[in-house]
Parts: structure tokens; sequence; C-alpha cells
């Protein structure tokens, strides 16, 4: 395993200072915004697919401190009802694929989209329920008209270009949001253009967004055993008291911490050590020695020191020898 960040934290800075920051905690490898969400502040595909020589720079300022790029972030809605957003969001996410291409990454990391509920949809729309009947009406059209033959599309163009594994972040309203969507997913477009192109789709092991949604992750790290493409460390508090009197699902403003059911936060600040170890074993009993990449979203601390909390919380905690072929009593 190796202790990663997912660099778009510092993307007010230059590359080269926030490569600097990072190499200074100590950190060897980063996840790194290519385009939708995450932003191209320091990478921008369609400039450096189309400029070598500011291809050449950009890696060789990862060189100059030694920095690897384990994955590219590409997180959008490239299903979204208004064809000129979702448009935007798959071209991203396709320079993405041939930037990876080009670099010699394996991994996309990404969110799986959300569809309206019609044709004529203007806005995304999350069912979360089954009834009344217009709900499942709507998720079956949103799953076979325009999920899987996008993600069948989209997972053969990536195979074809060399980025083995799409990570879908498991986020709710997006139609992936949990282990159970991850699989159904992976297999049915598996079912359509063979178990080779299903398996590309996998999971980014993101703790914080199942932490509120009442999912246990190490439960779902063994559910996901073989698909674990990637993990993201960020943490969630749930907050028992507002929980108690409304649920855990909260449409508040992020910087009502006070007021909301659940906060993100810096990892150990929402678990303990234990929670965290236990978390980090399970990755490795199932077969995931990846990265660990800290995603910064604590609204109560600053970046730096969030970050470097993260990291003095962590670092103790990667297993960074192989895993041993025997036991030492054996």
């Amino acid at each position: 395993m190796k202790l990663a960040v997912l660099e778009n934290l510092y993307a007010a800075k230059t590359l080269d200072e926030s490569l600097s920051i990072l190499s200074g905690l100590g950190i060897k490898a980063v996840e790194v915004g290519a385009g939708g969400y995450p932003g191209k502040a320091h990478c921008d595909p369609a400039v450096l697919l189309a400029d070598d020589a500011a291809l050449d720079a950009f890696k060789a300022t990862f060189a100059k401190y030694g920095i690897e790029i384990v994955a590219l972030a590409c997180h959008g809605n490239p299903l979204h009802p208004d064809a000129a957003t979702a448009a935007a969001y798959d071209a991203d996410f396709k320079n993405a694929v041939l930037l990876a291409e080009k670099l010699g990454i394996k991994t996309i990391v990404g969110f799986s989209g959300c569809p309206g509920d019609s044709e004529g949809s203007k806005y995304p729309n999350w069912v979360t329920c089954p009834w009344p009947e217009d709900f499942l009406a709507i998720l079956d059209w949103q799953w076979n008209e325009k999920l899987i033959p996008y993600w069948v599309k989209t997972a053969e163009f990536a195979l074809s270009h060399g980025v083995e594994h799409i990570a879908f972040e498991m986020h709710p309203g997006f139609c992936v949001y949990n282990p159970e969507t991850v699989l159904k997913l992976r297999a049915a477009v598996a079912k359509i253009a063979g178990e080779k192109v299903g398996n590309v789709l996998g999971a980014n092991l993101d703790p914080s967004h199942l932490i509120w949604q009442g999912i246990d992750p190490v439960a779902a790290i063994r559910e996901l055993k073989g698909a674990i493409y990637h993990f993201h460390a960020k943490d969630t508090k749930i907050d028992k008291y507002n929980t108690a009197k409304n649920g855990v699902l909260d449409t508040k403003h992020y910087s009502d911490e006070l007021g909301r059911a659940w906060v993100f936060r810096a990892v150990g600040f929402g678990n303990d050590a234990a929670y965290w170890r236990d978390i980090i074993s399970n990755l490795r009993l199932c077969g995931y020695d990846g990265a660990l990449s800290i995603e910064h979203e604590d609204s109560i601390m600053t970046i730096d020191e969030g970050l470097r909390k993260a990291v003095a919380f962590l670092a103790p905690m990667v297993m960074e020898e192989d895993k041993p072929r025997t036991m030492s009593w054996a």
C-alpha cells in the first residue's frame, strides 16, 4: 500500500508549489484532478494531449519531486439530462482516458452519473424509494436506456486505450451509490459486452459516503472483494443528536456543521484509529494493496492542518511491505 493525496486540494497554487508541499509531508503518490468536479487546474487533458512540450513539462514536475500519479480523477455527470452539460462531462472523461494512456495510468476515478426521469427532463432525478411505483418506472428507464448503454460504450473505449479500471465513487445523487449498485452495473455491462469489459468497472471505496448512509465500510469492502480499484481516505462524523431528530438524509448546506446530520471530517475526526485500522486491514485481506488517497473536505480545519493531521494519522497504519506468503510461525 502507499499513502497518496487527491492533489486538487491545492488547486489555488501552482503544480510545483502543490507537489513541494506534499513532498515535504513525505507523500510519494497522488491522484490528479483531470476534469469534471475536481477541475483541471493542474492537469487539463485537452491541453496536454495537444502540446507535447506542455506534457513533458507536466511529467518533469512530478519527476522533480519523485511523486507518482496513481490515478486521474474525473468526476462528472455524463448522463445529465441537459445535452450540453452531459457532452462536456463525457468529453472530459474521454480526454482523461486518452491522457492516462499517454501517461501509462490504469485507473480513472469518477461518478456513474444520473439521468433525469425522461428525455424531456432538465435536471437529474435520483430515485431513493420504490413507491409510488412511478419511481420504479423512472429507475428502470434510467438504467436500461441511459446508464447501462453509456457505460458499455465508455468501458470499451477505456479498455481500448489501456485504462483497465474505472473506479466509481459510490456517492448518493448518482445511480451508483453503494456496493449493490456497483455490482449491478458491472454485471449488466458484462452481460452485454463480455466479462472483460464488465470488469473494467469497479469501486472507489470512499468510507465517508458510506458511513452517512448507514453502511459499514468493512462490510462494503468484503462485498466488493475483487472490484475495489481505488480508495479515498476521508471520514464522516455522524451527529447523533441531529440524526435522532431528522435522520441521515440532509439537504442543509455543508457550511451548517452544527445543524447537519453529518459532516465530512479528516480521517480520525469522525472515527477512531481502531475503526480505520480495521478498514485498512480488510482492504488487504480482500486483495487491495493500492493507494490510500487522502481527500480533504473537512470544513472545520484548514487544508494545511487537515492534511497534516490526516497524514500523521494514516502513515503508521499503511502496510508498505508485501503481504507475507506464509505465517511467521508456520
